[in-house]
């Protein structure tokens, strides 16, 4: 994409998969969202800012359903809510029909005040407190995950407290190594979560439930990680479940119908990233699970999967300032180079994954065009913290200077819900866009006041120590 003879940084790059696909070129060569200008979204909520283009989301909330539909007609689509979850969200989720997956108290305080159905919640995490599967029993969430023998007693004895029999399903761990970052893959042995088929805890799990009239065990749920490209462990995953089913209906005489494969579809973060398909992974997943039911000769069991980062991540986008470029001649054994640093107002309190786990990212120079070769950088945060690196290495344009915006794609999923206060910086604002509708504010900017709102400095009635230790008085501190 040209503007009077000069091109748009990212014209080679927004059309690979990895931008929303809202994603388009103003007329002076910036970057747009659903027909929205970019340097005119930063002018109005600042930044860093989380665009999230709705009508992509909801396109591939539609994209799952259908692909699923069409090759059974007894799958459930959840949505992972710990890849993003706001009320907004939440009620569009909801108007498309899917469920939705939470995992925290808070997770489903925001799903609850947000109207969401608690029927068509399920409950994960592997150390829930009493206080919050008091709350999820009470609001008559689905289905309780139950992670571990501990929370089979809790939910129980809840559930005879307050005169309800809660439906349970069991995580199972199957020995599946996802081809993944170790980070994010969940199903092997040596993990926190699940019970074990492979030393039988998942067999003990099963007869702990069943001695309990209080509980209704109705299935079994897996999740082998997140950010998979192929289908060949979620197949072996399927295939694994199902057989542990078969073992269940041969030593207790009773066919649980419902099997939850989780989620874990991995998206383009990068140009050479290749996900793969959702209708050729609806297509495999049931044609396993169908296959494997059939060998074990029990009843095809209701299927429900847990998109998450499939249906958010590529949605959304984080646009950030230029505060400062910064060239670092760097040497070693074969000579010398340079590298410029570019700062940019955000980093890892917004962006944790390149730290946690490498991840990688693409990012373009967005609020005007350049004829400017590009240049060998390093994207890199505002945190006091040497590691605090968005994008390790990526060509910007040489003329890239304070004041630009730039933009990271395929944020929506684990950014903001990771996101912390690291160096008390305030949590980024979160605005969705639609064509011919005014850009829409479903997170605010967190403020100074917010972050000193919970900081419960010490008064005037201190006392001082040798001369130095300072220590409080012995009433009441400040409320």
């Amino acid at each position: 994409m040209t503007t009077l003879g000069r091109r748009s940084h990212f014209g080679n790059t927004f059309d690979a998969g990895i931008w929303p696909r809202g994603t388009g070129c103003t007329g002076d060569g910036a970057m747009s969202v659903a027909g929205h200008d970019l340097r005119t979204l930063a002018a109005e909520f600042g930044t860093p800012l989380f665009v999230l283009d709705h009508d992509d989301l909801i396109e591939r909330c539609g994209e799952w359903e259908s692909a699923f539909a069409s090759v059974t007609d007894s799958c459930d689509i959840y949505y992972a809510g710990k890849a993003f979850l706001c009320g907004a969200v939440a009620q569009w989720i909801n108007a498309e029909g899917l469920g939705l997956d939470v995992c925290t108290g808070g997770e489903l305080a925001v799903a609850l005040r947000s109207g969401f159905p608690a029927d068509r919640m399920t409950f994960h995490g592997n150390n829930k407190s009493v206080g919050e599967l008091r709350t999820a029993l009470n609001s008559g969430v689905g289905k309780i995950i139950v992670d571990s023998f501990e929370e089979i007693e809790r939910v129980a004895g809840i559930a005879a407290e307050i005169g309800v029999r809660p439906k349970i399903m069991i995580r199972l761990t199957l020995g599946v190594r996802a081809r993944t970052h170790d980070a994010i893959a969940t199903a092997h042995e040596d993990q926190k979560f699940g019970f074990s088929v492979a030393d039988g805890s998942a067999g003990r799990a099963v007869e702990e439930i069943l001695h309990r009239p209080d509980l209704h065990l109705v299935g079994v749920h897996t999740h082998i990680g997140s950010q998979i490209f192929g289908a060949e462990g979620f197949m072996l995953s399927a295939d694994r479940a199902v057989n542990f089913l078969g073992d269940v209906q041969r030593a207790h005489g009773i066919a649980l119908g419902e099997l939850n494969l989780g989620g874990g579809a991995g998206i383009a973060y990068t140009a050479d990233e290749n996900p793969l398909p959702v209708s050729k992974l609806a297509g495999e997943l049931v044609a396993a699970v169908t296959s494997a039911a059939n060998r074990e000769n029990i009843p095809m069991p209701r299927l429900a999967v847990e998109p998450g980062r499939a249906l958010i991540g590529p949605s959304t986008l984080t646009l950030y300032e230029v505060g400062t470029v910064k060239p670092v001649t760097v040497r070693d054994a074969g000579g010398s180079f340079t590298r410029t640093y570019v700062s940019v107002d955000g980093g890892m309190s917004d962006n944790m994954r390149p730290a946690l786990y490498g991840a990688t990212c693409t990012s373009a120079l967005v609020s005007r065009p350049t004829n400017a070769p590009d240049i060998m950088c390093r994207l890199v945060g505002k945190h006091c913290e040497a590691g605090d690196i968005l994008i390790r290495d990526l060509m910007l344009p040489g003329d890239v200077q304070a004041g630009d915006l730039v933009a990271v794609a395929a944020t929506g999923a684990y950014n903001r819900s990771m996101a912390s206060n690291y160096n008390l910086v305030p949590r980024p604002a979160v605005v969705a866009v639609a064509r011919d509708l005014a850009p829409r504010l479903i997170i605010r900017r967190e403020t100074l006041d917010d972050l000193v709102s919970t900081d419960m400095t010490l008064t005037s009635e201190c006392e001082v120590s040798d001369g130095s230790a300072v220590r409080w008085s012995s009433g009441a501190g400040p409320s």
